[in-house]
C-alpha cells in the first residue's frame, strides 16, 4: 500500500477510535451498581435559597448569598442529610459563563464543608414558561412557587435553532465538574412532559443526554420518570439513565409499586422528589421505607422562603396566611423545625 494512503487511512481510524474513547456510553449495570455499592445511604431535600424565590435569583452574581447557604446547609448538616438536589439554570449561565462555573465552585466548597454531596439539575419543564435576567419579581402571596421558571424558557424549549447555546452550556459545565468528587450525579432534565408539553420535550430530552454522552462525565447521568401517562418519555429516560431516579408524591402502598416496577431494571433507585404532606407522603412513611431498600431519599422542599412551597400546588392562599399544613419544607426561616417530631426522625435513620 503508498505510504501516503496508508497514512491517510490511520489517520481516519485513528481520529474514530478517539472520537469513540472520548464519547460515552450507558453505564453497564454492573459498573452502576458498583458505583452505588460504594456510596452511604443518602437523604436530602431538593434546595433553593429562602432568599431566592428561583433558580436565576439563586445563580446570579447580585443575589449568589454564600453566607445564607452556609447557614442553612450546616441544618442540613446538623440533620444528617448527604445530599442535597439543586436546580441550575442557563440563562444565569448565559449572561455570565465563567461568574457562573465559579459560583458553581462555591457551592460546592460550602456543601462539602458539610459532608454534602449535591447533584445538578440542568433542565425542568416546570412553572412559569417564560422569564428574564435581572431582578426576579416578589412572591405571590400564598402561591407555591410562584416565581420559578422553566430552563430552558419555553420560546427555546419549542425552537430547535435556537439550542446551539443549550449544548454549549450543558458541556461546559459538565467539562468543568466532569472528575469532581463532590458531585454526586447529574439530572440531566426535570419532569420533561410537564406543563403539558408531553412528548414534545422527547427532541431537547434526547438532545441534553446526547450532549452529555459526548463529555462522558465521571458521574452517573439520569433523568426521573415522574407520570405513569407519558410512557415514550419514561421509556427513554429509563433507557438511557446510569442510575433510575423517579419522583412520587403518593401514599406508601402507591409509592412501593413504583419502586418495584423500576427494580426490573436492576439498577441504583434513587427518590429525587416525595414528601407531600396532604397527599399522605411524609417522612414517617416514605423515608424508613427508602432506607431499608437504600433508596437515597430527597424530598421537595428544604427552608420555607421566597418559593412558598409551604403552600400545596393547586391550594393558593391569597393572603399569604399560614396554611393549616404545610406542603413541604423541613425548616421556618429561623432553623427551627416546622415539626420536631420529623427532624426526630429524620435524625434517627441518618444517626445523628
Amino acid at each position: 500500500m503508498n505510504r501516503k494512503i496508508f497514512l491517510a487511512l490511520f489517520a481516519v481510524v485513528f481520529t474514530a477510535s478517539s472520537l469513540f474513547a472520548q464519547t460515552g456510553q450507558r453505564w453497564p449495570v454492573k459498573k452502576a451498581n458498583d458505583w452505588y455499592a460504594a456510596e452511604p445511604w443518602r437523604a436530602g431535600s431538593n434546595y433553593n435559597p429562602a432568599s431566592s424565590i428561583n433558580q436565576l435569583e439563586f445563580w446570579q452574581k447580585d443575589t449568589f448569598d454564600p453566607k445564607e447557604i452556609d447557614k442553612e446547609l450546616g441544618w442540613a448538616q446538623g440533620l444528617g442529610l448527604t445530599t442535597m438536589r439543586v436546580y441550575l439554570h442557563d440563562m444565569a449561565w448565559k449572561q455570565d459563563p465563567e461568574g457562573f462555573k465559579g459560583r458553581m465552585k462555591t457551592f460546592l466548597t460550602i456543601a462539602a464543608k458539610h459532608n454534602i454531596k449535591p447533584l445538578f439539575v440542568f433542565f425542568d419543564d416546570c412553572w412559569n414558561a417564560e422569564g428574564a435576567i435581572g431582578k426576579q419579581p416578589a412572591p405571590k402571596p400564598g402561591v407555591h412557587n410562584s416565581g420559578w421558571v422553566r430552563s430552558p424558557f419555553k420560546s427555546v424549549h419549542d425552537d430547535p435553532k435556537q439550542w446551539g447555546y443549550l449544548k454549549t452550556y450543558v458541556q461546559d459545565v459538565l467539562r468543568t465538574f466532569a472528575n469532581d468528587k463532590r458531585i454526586l450525579l447529574w439530572d440531566l432534565y426535570n419532569e420533561p412532559g410537564n406543563s403539558g408539553n408531553g412528548s414534545a420535550s422527547l427532541p431537547l430530552l434526547k438532545a441534553v443526554f446526547g450532549w452529555a454522552r459526548e463529555v462522558n462525565p465521571s458521574q452517573p447521568l439520569s433523568a426521573g420518570v415522574w407520570d405513569d401517562n407519558l410512557k415514550e418519555l419514561n421509556a427513554f429516560q429509563i433507557a438511557n439513565s446510569d442510575v433510575i431516579t423517579y419522583h412520587s408524591y403518593d401514599k406508601a402502598p402507591v409509592h412501593q409499586k413504583r419502586i418495584d416496577e423500576l427494580k426490573a431494571e436492576k439498577r441504583p433507585l434513587i427518590c429525587t422528589e416525595y414528601m407531600a404532606r396532604r397527599n399522605g407522603s411524609t417522612f414517617q412513611t416514605i423515608m424508613p421505607m427508602l432506607k431499608a431498600q437504600k433508596i437515597a431519599a430527597i424530598n421537595w422542599g428544604f427552608v420555607d422562603g421566597k418559593s412558598n412551597t409551604k403552600y400545596a400546588w393547586d391550594e393558593p392562599i391569597k393572603d399569604g396566611s399560614e396554611p393549616k399544613l404545610w406542603f413541604h419544607e423541613i425548616f421556618r426561616k429561623d432553623g427551627t423545625p416546622y415539626k420536631k417530631e420529623e427532624t426526630d426522625l429524620i435524625k434517627s435513620l441518618t444517626k445523628k
